[in-house]
């Protein structure tokens, strides 16, 4: 995928530019149909190219950033999913104060200048942008007009029980531990990207290496261990999932961590990076008497996590 970082880079992409303009947390079915429609008609125009455009951070973490919500996705991982729907240039614009006073004309401009030339913007039906969140599907439209580009506003996409599909659904049925609902929701399924860091290795001397996950998202389901799929290296591999305090063996203030032991693997993951998906709850995450007893229970985990994988093979 073709990064670009600045509105003015938007003029290394050759040809008719086609945006879809979102801030695409959790990337859902309605984010996808935005990006997909955008690909869909570049295609249909030779020379067409689709481009992506994201904000980094997620506004509300600079406007508000008490009542900014938990991250579905970072930046990473959105680039890494909407990679997998074969976007081949994204645009992520830098996004702070400075850039949130900037009147909707003026970024409508700046984007329609730099493109060689601009075609169409495809947003969401209720997108709302620039200074005072003035910008809308309306504007635009008006704006197309005078600077000869189409606007493409798409409705709402709704999920089978006729509930409108958005990023705050998602996160409140993750955070539940509806991973089911929230699979439906984004029509993929729900994971979480992160890096590999170093821990206290207690893991290894029990006889089970896991490998402390730095999540890049913030919404994460409800503390307990799960058996887990984890894809690295580009390969899958089966794991078990501990997510919590680790009452057990923690010491002073306890932190929440994302602890995988993959299955079947030899080697250092320091520094990798990995995503995991949560494909079956198992118990819920308490303390043992001691290390025996721990190390018992994490071997019954290990031992129920590969049957309920099998069981979803």
């Amino acid at each position: 995928m073709n990064v670009l970082h600045s509105i003015a880079e938007l003029a290394s992409v050759p040809g008719p530019a086609y945006l879809a303009v979102g801030v695409f947390d959790g990337v859902h079915r309605g984010h996808q149909a935005v990006v997909q429609r955008a690909m869909d008609d570049a295609r249909r125009e030779p020379g067409g190219h689709a481009v992506t455009v994201l904000f980094d951070p997620h506004p509300m973490k600079v406007l508000r950033p008490d009542a900014a919500p938990r991250l579905l996705t970072s930046t990473r991982h959105k680039l890494k999913v909407l990679a997998s729907m074969g976007v081949a240039h994204a645009l992520v614009i830098p996004f702070d104060l400075e850039f949130s006073r900037t009147p909707p004309e003026v970024f409508i401009a700046n984007l329609c200048g730099a493109c060689r030339p601009l075609r169409q913007i495809c947003v969401g039906y209720d997108w709302s942008f620039g200074k005072g969140r003035a910008g809308n599907v309306d504007l635009l439209t008006r704006l197309g007009r005078t600077m000869n580009f189409t606007c493409v506003g798409l409705p709402p996409v709704v999920a089978a029980d006729g509930v409108q599909i958005s990023s705050t659904l998602i996160r409140a049925a993750v955070e539940a531990g509806e991973l089911a609902r929230a699979t439906e929701l984004l029509g993929r399924e729900f994971t979480i990207l992160g890096t590999v860091m170093e821990g206290r290795k207690l893991g290894r001397t029990l006889g089970f290496p896991t490998a402390n996950l730095a999540a890049h998202n913030e919404q994460f389901p409800p503390n307990g261990v799960y058996a887990a799929v984890a894809w690295l290296g580009g390969k899958e591999y089966a794991g078990v999932i501990n997510l919590g305090l680790r009452p057990t063996v923690s010491e002073g203030e306890p932190e929440r961590l994302l602890e995988l032991n993959v299955f079947d693997f030899d080697g250092d993951l320091y520094g990798m990076e990995i995503e995991v998906a949560f494909r079956a709850y198992l118990r819920t995450e308490r303390k043992f008497a001691g290390l025996d007893e721990l190390k018992a229970q994490i071997a019954r985990d290990c031992d129920a996590a590969r049957e309920a994988l099998r069981g979803k093979s």
